[in-house]
Formats: C-alpha cells, structure tokens, sequence
C-alpha cells in the first residue's frame, strides 16, 4: 500500500510527516540496546515481504507483516518500518521520499493500534483467545492501513472516491492471509520463545 510520489496535497503530506515523527520519536525513546536486533529483524521482514506488490491506481497490494511487528515492538515498529519504506524508496523508488512519513504512519500506526488491542490477549495462557487475537491483529492491522491510506487520498482530492473503493476491495484477501500468517507466527513464538511476549505485556491471565 505504498502511495506513490506526486499524489497526495502538500497538507496531506505535512501532516504525515509530523504525525510520523512523533511516532518515531515515541519509538526511539523507547528503544534499548537489546531491542536493536530485534527491530533490524522485522525491518527486514516487512522489507522483503512488501517488496512482492500488485500495483493497483495510486497504491499497491502487498504483504504488510505491521500486525506481528506491532505485537512485538509495540511503538519500536515505527522506526523499524521508516527504516524499511526509506530502503524501498531510494533502492526501488517504491513509495518515494516525499510521502515517507504519510506511509510510515499508514502502516506503522496501525501497528501501534494493534499493540494496545490485541497484545494482552495474544499473551494469555488459553490457547484460543490467543489464537484469536493474532488473527484479529493481522487482520485489522492491514484493515486499520487500508482505511488510513483511504483518508490519505480522500483527504487529498474527493475524487480519488473510485481508487478508494478498489483499494479497500483489493485488501480483503491480505486482511485474511495477514491474519494467518500471524496467527502462526505467534503460535510458534509462544511454543518456542514465550518470553517474546511475557517481556513486552506481562503474565496473561
């Protein structure tokens, strides 16, 4: 869902910009040393997963990955995803320079929303409710992005109504499969590293 450059008003733009600078902000003051690798990780993950994309209008479909980045980063996921969308912009010119901070917010921000959601359920101790959380955050993670790369352009030209619709059709099938590929990511996680989680929400209940 990467808006390209030229698309979006300069109030647009500029209110992306600070919206993702105080994420990053927020993101770095909570970073430690120990949480470096674990960052760099995902920022790849979500570099390479998003690095297969359908270009639909002014977007594109692709793999996000921002749910599981969000569970495991809580605000870190918004320097782990800028590192990842300027990477792409300079070596592939996807997105561009210019709405970095627009698309950082887009998929990062529903991360964070993810985090507050889902993460102490994803930690519980019943194996259901886990599950079903994990699905729920990957799903409404892309579904969150969608609606927010939706604002971005209604917000630019009322006309882009039609690209709109198509964008939100077109994520229907990733909101599924993002759910999937989460829920599997934290049923492993949690058989073989379920400190990952306890370390970020505390003991579930």
């Amino acid at each position: 869902m990467h808006i390209s450059e030229g698309i979006l008003s300069a109030p647009v733009l500029a209110t992306g910009a600070a919206l993702a600078a105080a994420g990053i902000s927020v993101g770095l003051k909570k970073m430690d040393y120990q949480k470096i690798p674990q960052v760099a990780v995902l920022s790849s993950a979500f570099f390479v997963a998003s690095l297969v994309h359908v270009p639909i209008g002014p977007s594109s479909v692709h793999l996000i990955i921002n749910g599981i980045n969000g569970l495991l980063l809580g605000w870190l996921c918004f320097p782990s995803i800028l590192v990842a969308l300027t990477l792409q912009a300079i070596l592939f010119q996807f997105g561009g320079i210019t709405v970095l901070g627009v698309n950082t917010v887009n998929m990062a921000l529903p991360g964070v929303i993810c985090y507050y959601l889902f993460g102490r359920l994803v930690n519980r101790e019943t194996r259901l409710v886990s599950l079903i959380a994990a699905f729920s955050c990957g799903f409404f993670a892309v579904l969150f992005s969608s609606i927010l790369v939706a604002l971005s352009l209604l917000f630019t030209e009322e006309s882009f109504i039609s690209a709109v619709t198509v964008i939100l059709l077109a994520q229907l099938p990733v909101m599924i499969i993002e759910g999937v590929i989460t829920l599997f990511c934290v049923a492993f996680l949690k058989r073989v590293k379920p400190e990952v989680f306890g370390g970020i929400y505390g003991k579930g209940s």
